[in-house]
């Protein structure tokens, strides 16, 4: 397996150094291309506006002063020594459940690798502490998804929580949870006095029943979301040509 793995928390992140260690020792081809620092809410952002500076590190890793989309965007066409099969984005250091895969760096990053052979995969864990626990989980599911059929275009988000792996309660196919509205931005002033805001935490889990991403996390259980690149309101389709047309 040939493996291309990235990140949103930065090239140095304990959570891609666990990811890379556990997929070499299973005996994958990895490369790692990652952002030079942490580009968490990056979502599917492309740097446009200057070029790309990749800085080749003595363990073979390759850091970017670009997005995580930057970074997965010129490792399948140039960066990466051998055409990679899957992208793996992780793992991230807190959960990406419900509305958080609109923001998330570590989603936008896998979702980049969406025109490769094997579907692409965002692994989370939901904490800072635990990050074998979620290694584990993806060196046990990988060899299942090889020959697993998805819609073209989707990629799996996968969440772990933050326990020891012995405490896992098993996996479930989830969707995505929602949140609520997160709090008003935090007003501040810099030290000039210029007038400045902090945006505040994500919502609470709205809709976080059985079924949904939040739910299993909170179960003890590992959540395996598939998500579609193809973001087309179908539902919506035909009200709008009555109505419309």
């Amino acid at each position: 397996m040939k493996l291309l793995l990235s990140n949103d928390d930065g090239v140095h992140a304990i959570g891609l150094v666990t990811l890379r260690k556990y997929c070499q020792a299973a005996g994958w081809d990895v490369q790692v291309v990652a952002p030079d620092r942490d580009r968490s809410g990056a979502s599917n952002s492309l740097t446009l506006s200057r070029p790309l500076n990749p800085v080749y590190l003595a363990d073979g890793s390759i850091s970017l002063d670009g997005t995580p989309t930057d970074c997965v965007h010129l490792a399948m066409n140039v960066l990466c020594p051998y055409p990679a099969e899957r992208v793996v984005s992780g793992i991230n250091a807190g959960p990406n459940l419900g509305d958080d895969v609109i923001y998330s760096g570590t989603v936008a990053a896998a979702m980049e690798g969406r025109f490769l052979d094997l579907p692409p995969i965002a692994i989370s864990l939901a904490g800072k502490t635990h990050f074998e626990t979620a290694a584990k989980v993806l060196v046990e599911l990988l060899p299942k998804l090889q020959s697993l059929t998805l819609s073209p275009r989707t990629l799996l988000n996968i969440n772990v929580p933050n326990v020891p792996y012995e405490e896992l309660q098993g996996m479930e196919i989830t969707r995505l949870g929602h949140r609520q509205r997160s709090d008003n931005p935090v007003q501040a002033q810099n030290p000039r006095g210029k007038e400045c805001y902090w945006i505040n935490a994500q919502g609470r889990g709205a809709d976080a029943g059985p079924g949904t991403d939040f739910h299993a996390i909170k179960s003890k259980k590992v959540s395996i979301t598939p998500i579609q690149v193809d973001m087309t309101g179908h539902d919506s389709l035909e009200g709008l040509r009555e109505q419309l047309l």
